[in-house]
């Protein structure tokens, strides 16, 4: 049997905004060929995890600084310590990859292995992470390029809206256009980082490094007003795991790299973890080495620019320029993997069904969009200040990692009693007995305690800065989740055929006609009803006193009444409170009373405009009517569109000297 290719979308004449803003459509055959390679999969998955060296060394000094300047020594063990897990999850995670091939990351290792609550628990914490994502990356991004362009300060609301209305446009051209798009900052922001560690590594050991001058005192928080305590020393830690946002990201978008994925995407993640470490280690021996402090007005990295290069230096300004850049950028990670995790719940019934639906570039616009919405909420609300965000973020982000380990430990539990060659498929996986699960159940149990503990901090010692309102959100977005799926099982249940028939109408179809005036789009209507061979009668509401006279006129002219009064007649309704929808159902309760059975057919006209700010200057009631209507059994509605732009010109006067014997087939008579 011969395949036939479907025909190519054609272009229409003249310039086309949409397409020339979100490109040409593509075909849904060319899904694989949008697939990423490594280079491209690193910008676009671990800018997040990248960019989160630009901060969290900076919201380590944030909580030192409130036991003195002399605390900040302890910001080198807080660091290794956070490496040290960083390593624990990457190989995690690597294990993740390579156990679930189809992506889906936390959500789908919950569900799998710890059941439905814990997985709505791990994506709603996703979820949340990744709007938070977003917002914080950009609110940092501005931070960082105003720290050199202090005339931007006062607008950096403004600066970092405009930032996710760019971004949301972008990637609603695709992921593959977007990941080529944002690959250049990144790798921008990584030569630029690389190039002062390097600098600075060379002035430390010709004793050139000096400290940096600070402007002003400190405007962040009072120094010295706390003592060196384990309180303090948790805060610091779990203020500098912000470093591990994004490390998931690659584990739920394996499907967008290029085959092997799961092979690609480990290798991908391995990178992305090893660039990581070198930069948070070196950022944080560099800003405790030139006595970089937190402040508003300007960020640490602009301080230990300032100190490698000197203030004003052209690479001064690169490496500002490279860090708001890739903090900027950092937010595509969440517009790659908040679609895809919100299709997953889609999916699965627990957010609506339009999450599911890709758009005319094969990327699933309704995820992007409403992140870029709820994004653009927060910065606007938190007024694009990080250190007010900050609070907000790491907690979902600790969650899903909590729940993705331990959902590991339970799936290689279960491969201690399995033989060689033995496997079992689940929904999700495919299990293999190997020998080594009692070292990857280590790996993963280690993750889940250490990850569920920085979760618990961040919620004691930030609780009362913000965190309680994702404390509360989490529980609150599970709640909403299982009442959609509630909706979408009862909705099943009730359209399930069982064996049971629904209760049949064998009467005649009887249609009213919804007639405002009598012109062409009216002839059309009655062209319609005598199409279909049954009994029909039309109806005018009449809202002005005295108009129902001139449509009676037109109607008994150009229409008139069948032999018999079966077909044609025009009944006049009167609504002295100018109502349309009352008058309209009590008439149709009245014929369905006299009906006994069968169906009411409602055919309702609707004018067809070549723009669409043409079609908003007409009123456009059909759709007041479908929804008035829709409740009522035994009634259907039938829209009859007449279109304008086919409407010749001489055909504008010929309803001035139509007669009845010129209407043709839409008379009754005919």
């Amino acid at each position: 049997m011969a395949s036939v290719n479907p025909p190519q979308p054609t272009s229409t004449q003249g310039f086309n905004l949409g397409r020339a803003v979100f490109g040409e459509p593509i075909a849904t055959r060319d899904l694989p060929h949008q697939a990423i390679s490594n280079f491209i999969g690193l910008a676009v998955f671990a800018s997040d995890a990248l960019s989160s060296t630009a901060y969290a060394t900076e919201q380590i000094l944030v909580v030192l600084v409130a036991a003195g300047s002399g605390a900040f020594s302890v910001a080198i063990p807080i660091a290794l310590a956070i490496a040290a897990l960083l390593i624990i999850l990457t190989l995690s995670y690597r294990q993740t990859i390579h156990a679930y091939p189809n992506g889906g990351g936390a959500y789908i290792v919950a569900r799998d292995n710890l059941g439905e609550l814990p997985a709505q628990i791990a994506g709603a914490a996703l979820l949340t992470d990744y709007v938070l994502t977003v917002a914080v990356s950009i609110a940092s991004g501005v931070a960082q390029i105003a720290s050199g362009f202090h005339g931007l300060q006062d607008y950096r609301v403004e600066f970092a809206v405009a930032v996710i209305i760019v971004m949301t446009v972008v990637n609603l051209r695709g992921v593959k256009e977007s990941g080529r798009v944002f690959a250049v900052p990144t790798y921008f922001f990584l030569i630029a980082a690389f190039i002062m560690l390097i600098v600075a590594s060379y002035q430390y050991l010709t004793g050139h490094l000096v400290p940096v001058v600070m402007s002003s005192i400190p405007d962040q928080i009072p120094i010295g007003m706390e003592s060196l305590g384990l309180f303090l020393l948790l805060r610091a830690f779990s203020s500098g795991c912000t470093a591990l946002t994004g490390v998931e990201a690659i584990s739920n978008g394996i499907t967008a790299f290029k085959d092997p994925k799961s092979n690609n995407a480990a290798i991908t993640l391995t990178w992305m973890s090893g660039i990581l470490i070198i930069l948070f280690m070196g950022f944080t021996l560099l800003a405790r080495y030139v006595n970089a402090m937190p402040s508003y007005s300007e960020t640490v990295i602009s301080q230990m620019a300032r100190a490698v290069f000197g203030n004003g230096s052209p690479m001064y300004f690169i490496i500002l320029i490279g860090t708001g850049l890739i903090l900027l950028m950092a937010a595509n990670t969440s517009y790659a993997d908040f679609p895809r995790l919100a299709a997953l719940h889609a999916g699965d019934g627990f957010l609506p069904r339009q999450f599911t639906f890709k758009g005319a570039r094969l990327v699933f616009n309704w995820g992007i969009l409403i992140l870029g919405g709820l994004a653009t909420l927060l910065v606007v609300f938190f007024k694009a200040d990080t250190s007010a965000l900050i609070p907000l973020y790491a907690i979902g982000v600790f969650l899903s990692f909590t729940m993705s380990q331990t959902g590991m430990v339970v799936r290689t539990w279960k491969l201690r009693n399995m033989k060689p060659g033995e496997e079992i498929k689940t929904e999700s996986t495919t299990l293999r007995y190997t020998p080594t699960w009692p070292r990857q159940i280590m790996i993963s149990a280690i993750g889940a305690i250490v990850t569920g503990i920085v979760m618990l901090v961040f919620i004691v010692t930030k609780f009362t800065e913000g965190a309680w309102f994702v404390t509360l959100l989490i529980p609150f977005l599970v709640f909403v989740f299982f009442r959609i799926h509630h909706h979408y099982e009862n909705v099943a249940h009730r359209l399930r055929i069982n064996g049971h028939m629904p209760v049949r109408h064998s009467g005649p179809v009887k249609s009213l006609l919804l007639v405002d005036n009598v012109h062409l789009g009216t002839l059309a209507m009655v062209d319609y009803a005598n199409a279909m061979n049954s009994s029909w009668k039309a109806i005018h509401i009449e809202v002005n006193p005295g108009s129902a006279e001139k449509v009676k006129q037109k109607w008994d002219h150009y229409v008139g009444s069948a032999p018999g009064g079966q077909n044609g007649e025009l009944m006049i309704i009167e609504s002295p409170f100018r109502r349309l929808v009352e008058p309209l159902q009590d008439t149709i309760r009245a014929e369905l009373a006299e009906m006994n059975d069968g169906y009411l057919n409602i055919i309702l006209g609707h004018l067809v405009m070549d723009t669409y700010w043409e079609q908003a200057l007409h009123q456009n009631s059909q759709m007041i009517f479908d929804l008035a209507l829709q409740n009522m059994e035994r009634v259907v509605v039938t829209k009859v569109s007449y279109q304008i732009h086919h409407l010749r010109p001489s055909e504008t006067q010929e309803m001035h000297t139509l007669t009845p014997g010129d209407v043709g087939p839409v008379t009754p008579h005919a």
